[in-house]
């Protein structure tokens, strides 16, 4: 029940927004049965259908090859339609300003054009007595008002009075030098827009701009894969001989309907790159099930590490078959750490399942995965959601490695992730224990990141004894 009246919540906000959005870049701009009017309304109904569907399709298994169809156009329009709404808010205080400044141009234009008109032009516009065609009388004596029967088969049309030289304020155009020539051409004014429908076609032509733009530039920082970071964390257990471990910490890659193979590879050639002891996949790996996506993750087969590579479940996992994924890594050459730990390095490395593991009775651990251990060693534990950091100090944790925010991923996400999350992205204390959180290195939904690249992040460990 309570599902229900989300979705019918979050339904209703669709339309409403698509609504606004169809008005001010369709209804405010184009005509009434004018063809962009037409093709505005048409993508109005038929965008957000493709992104429902996107959104849907993996849920209810549709075969993969139409939710790849859906993907992309669903998608990409959820994140143009955030940023264009975004833009056109903005315009909502740009449009009275434009407004006034026009009205003010204008204003200023009408001045000046009575300004140069002549005095006895002026005067013969203002007082009114200039005679009209329409009142001009015939010439010759006047008809006597008593006349019963005016015989008009009889009168001679008048000629009109010979027009002044003077030009007429209300019509003249044109410079009394100008060439005999242009006189005899008819007056065919411009039409102009009306100062709304100009200032609606100019905020709404702007915002369509800026949206689309910060559409384009988030999907190519996406599709050009994750830049690498280093971060050093010192910790005051940790043997001298450890000094200088570097851990390649990546999350977050959403391998799905938009992201596959090809990205993938990519990611893995990059972590290559920085020669790292030990790779740590820390959740979210995939969207999709191992029958759909269980070639695109085969490049991490040729992950290279001194002391291996290990492997926690994130939410993600748990909608896609987590028991099923965690053989495939494991098939892959992936240690996967399931509520358990290793010791490696000169110190206790530690991974617990994802809290959305728990509908299925397969949550984190931390009595399991650390409750035994010799606390004079140095411990690291990969946990997908940074949320479990407490737990983590209470078990004695030097450092906590996590991603799941994917630091915001579409600006201003980033303010909300914070109201869900103690740490977003990067590297902060609580108490005893250092929690660090990587942006990711995919995307979910929309193959879009604004403000939150996409980052692999080699974490460099440091002794205090060295």
């Amino acid at each position: 029940m309570i599902f229900a009246l989300v979705a019918l919540v979050v339904l209703a906000l669709l339309a409403a927004v698509h609504r606004y959005v169809w008005r001010r870049l369709v209804g405010d701009t184009t005509a009434p049965g004018s063809t962009l009017r037409k093709a505005g309304t048409v993508a109005a109904f038929v965008l957000p259908l493709l992104s429902v569907g996107a959104m849907t399709s993996g849920r209810i298994g549709a075969p993969f090859w139409l939710q790849q169809v859906l993907a992309w156009p669903g998608f990409l329009w959820l994140a143009a339609l955030m940023y264009l709404t975004l833009a056109l808010l903005v315009g909502e205080f740009v449009r009275p300003v434009l407004r006034r400044v026009l009205a003010r141009r204008d204003a200023a234009a009408a001045d000046r054009t009575t300004a140069v008109l002549s005095p006895e032009a002026v005067a013969t516009t203002t007082s009114g007595t200039r005679p009209r065609t329409e009142e001009l009388v015939p010439a010759g004596p006047t008809p006597s008002t008593t006349s019963a029967d005016p015989a008009p088969e009889t009168a001679q049309p008048a000629e009109p009075e010979p027009e002044s030289s003077a030009p007429d304020p209300l019509t003249a155009t044109a410079p009394a030098t100008a060439d005999a020539s242009t006189a005899d051409a008819p007056a065919t004014p411009l039409a102009r827009p009306s100062r709304r429908l100009f200032v609606s076609r100019v905020v709404g032509g702007a915002a369509a701009a800026a949206g689309l733009a910060t559409v384009g530039y988030g999907t190519a920082n996406v599709l050009s894969g994750p830049t690498v970071k280093r971060v050093t964390v010192p910790l005051a257990k940790l043997p001298r001989a450890a000094h200088g471990f570097r851990i390649a910490v990546v999350s977050d890659i959403h391998i799905g309907p938009i992201l596959g193979r090809a990205h993938t590879r990519r990611i893995v050639d990059t972590i290559n790159s920085t020669s790292p002891d030990l790779v740590a996949v820390v959740g979210d790996l995939v969207d999709g099930s191992v029958a759909d996506l269980g070639s695109a993750a085969e490049p991490l087969a040729g992950l290279r590490a001194r002391h291996g590579s290990f492997f926690v479940t994130g939410n993600h996992e748990y909608f896609s078959g987590a028991e099923q994924w965690v053989n495939h890594v494991r098939e892959l050459g992936l240690i996967p750490l399931e509520n358990a730990r290793v010791e490696t390095g000169g110190f206790d490395l530690a991974g617990v399942n994802d809290i959305a593991g728990e509908t299925e009775g397969q949550g984190p651990d931390f009595g399991r995965a650390l409750g035994d251990r010799d606390r004079s060693r140095a411990a690291v534990l990969l946990a997908h959601q940074p949320v479990v950091i407490h737990d983590a100090v209470r078990h004695g944790v030097d450092l906590q490695l996590s991603g799941h925010t994917h630091g915001g991923q579409l600006w201003p996400g980033n303010y909300l992730a914070e109201l869900a999350n103690p740490t977003v992205a990067g590297l902060e204390r609580y108490g005893d224990t250092q929690l660090f959180v990587s942006r990711g290195a995919g995307a979910w939904g929309p193959p879009v990141r604004v403000g939150a690249p996409a980052d692999i992040t080699v974490v460099e460990l440091a002794s205090r004894q060295a």
